[in-house]
């Protein structure tokens, strides 16, 4: 990353001292230089000896709740929120407190359930949890209840948008969680499953039939005969099966903010591939998630640089059109296969940009303006 790029002036809208942002900075900059999240490799390639910066590292994260810094990314204009969890592998880590198995039954690993906000074709995450298999039976609890918790830790910040999640969260104990604490939901149902446990407002089996290229609508059906649901199918021609969404919302609303959801697994893929989220070798759970917090962190302030590189680089924009409209408006005044193709975090990373250091300071402003209005929630977020 180039070195004439200020993160400072970003950083400050996410710590509150002085000291704090920059060190922060000098953190940040050594994960997307050494562009893997663990500590030994940061320290490297910070300022100073690597053993002095390990330290420091440590009385960082002992300093702040970066969990709580960065659910002040969470986008006040958005109209949905994203869901989705991802399996970690940790195939060495059996003495880990939090590694237990993963779906296979055999692999070492842990899930992530990251909640997020929809950005430019990626997505903006703000929260997250953590739980195995080990977590789940040391606390008596199940993956139903992580997930819910995840979610009630977000609900004063949802309102009245839906929360949008995949195929993985179509089960009868979440759905009712979500209809007694009224938050909205749009969720896709599993694929080969969709006709198991619906029932008409009569509480006759509900028999789905749709043709390719059509579009079918249930309302007020009952799944599981007890949760009240919209239901709405789609075909798309060309596709061996149809896609069902069941919503608490108007089904054709649910149907159209499902196709706008920007998946929360490209911006995974940004942060295990570019900045190593997948190595994380903590042996404790606290210390592994203020290392996720920070990747993220770390993703999103970068991804923002990143993006207004990529609409002067590959969008036909000149730096000096490069505003806090277009930042929040790219698909208005940018277009090309590359930036469509690449993103932000891509392109500040791996990308060997010439971009003069005026052009750089030139960006600055709104680029932090944006940022500044991420977090103070005054913006309206285009998807």
């Amino acid at each position: 990353m180039d070195k004439c790029i200020n993160l400072c002036e970003l950083l400050e809208y996410l710590f509150d001292e002085e000291r704090l942002v920059n060190k922060a900075d000098q953190i940040i900059k050594g994960l997307l230089e050494a562009r893997i999240a663990r500590l030994s490799s940061i320290s490297e390639k910070m300022p100073g000896l690597p053993a002095a910066n390990y330290k420091a590292i440590q009385r960082f994260f002992g300093a702040v709740d970066l969990k709580s810094a960065l659910k002040r990314l969470f986008q006040e204009e958005s109209e949905f929120v994203i869901g989705d969890p991802t399996e970690i592998e940790r195939p060495q880590a059996k003495k880990a407190e939090y590694v237990g198995q993963l779906s296979d039954g055999q692999t070492l690993g842990y899930w992530l359930l990251v909640l997020a906000t929809p950005f430019r074709g990626r997505a903006i995450p703000f929260h997250f949890i953590s739980y195995s298999s080990k977590t789940i039976g040391a606390q008596a609890t199940s993956r139903n209840q992580e997930h819910f918790r995840a979610f009630s830790d977000i609900k004063s910040l949802l309102g009245e948008r839906p929360l949008v999640l995949d195929r993985e969260f179509s089960y009868q104990e979440l759905l009712q969680a979500l209809v007694a604490e009224k938050i909205h939901f749009i969720i896709r149902l599993k694929v080969g499953v969709p006709q198991v446990g619906l029932t008409d407002a009569e509480g006759n089996p509900l028999q789905l039939r749709i043709q390719p290229g059509k579009i079918v609508t249930y309302s007020q059906i009952r799944y599981k005969g007890s949760v009240p649901v919209n239901l709405i199918g789609f075909w798309r021609e060309g596709l061996q099966t149809p896609l069902w969404v069941m919503t608490d919302l108007a089904p054709e609303r649910g149907l159209a903010i499902y196709f706008k959801r920007m998946k929360v697994e490209e911006s995974f893929r940004d942060c295990k591939d570019l900045l190593g989220l997948d190595r994380l070798m903590n042996q404790r759970q606290s210390h592994m998630e203020q290392m996720v917090a920070l990747t993220l962190l770390a993703y999103v302030v970068a991804m923002f640089f990143g993006e207004a590189l990529r609409d002067i680089s590959y969008g036909g924009l000149s730096p000096q059109n490069v505003t806090f409209e277009s930042l929040f408006a790219p698909s208005q005044v940018c277009s090309g296969s590359k930036w469509k193709h690449y993103s932000g975090l891509f392109v500040i990373l791996k990308q060997q940009l010439r971009v003069s250091p005026d052009t750089l300071i030139l960006l600055q402003q709104p680029v932090t303006q944006a940022f500044a209005s991420l977090v103070y929630g005054n913006v309206r977020t285009f998807v």
